[in-house]
């Protein structure tokens, strides 16, 4: 039987996925050129269809890699990662639905690549 895949957003994501989507129905409005807010709204909207078919799309992160915050926070234990434009990176975590034939990809982050660093304690890049 398949599973049915629910995309979800945490708080964080979800307030960026507000101002990308803004951003790109002002530029879809106006005729403006795309900007890399608009650029990185289209991949995200791609990449949950491509979660939807397939939960494990993303690259996984080592179990000891997860940052502390996510696991206190949300009590996760798996995790994976997205790369997106400019540099961007869709992270998210599989956890049970309320039934047995649904799991949720829940999106943790939409961040960039300096924040995506910081997260992780990486230094020098």
């Amino acid at each position: 039987m398949k599973k049915n895949i629910v995309i979800k957003l945490s708080p964080e994501a979800e307030e960026v996925y507000k101002f990308l989507k803004q951003e790109f129905e002002e530029v879809i409005a106006s005729g403006r050129k795309r900007t890399p807010e608009v650029q990185i709204f289209e991949r995200f909207e791609q990449k949950k269809e491509l979660i939807r078919q397939d939960m494990h799309y993303g690259e996984p992160v080592a179990k000891d890699k997860i940052p502390s915050t996510y696991k206190i926070k949300y009590g996760i234990t798996n995790l994976f990662w997205v790369e997106l434009p400019h540099f961007w990176r869709m992270l998210y975590s599989l956890v049970d639905g309320e039934s047995e034939i649904e799991i949720i990809a829940f999106v943790l982050d939409i961040i960039d690549h300096e924040d995506y660093n910081k997260k992780f304690g990486y230094k020098g890049h």
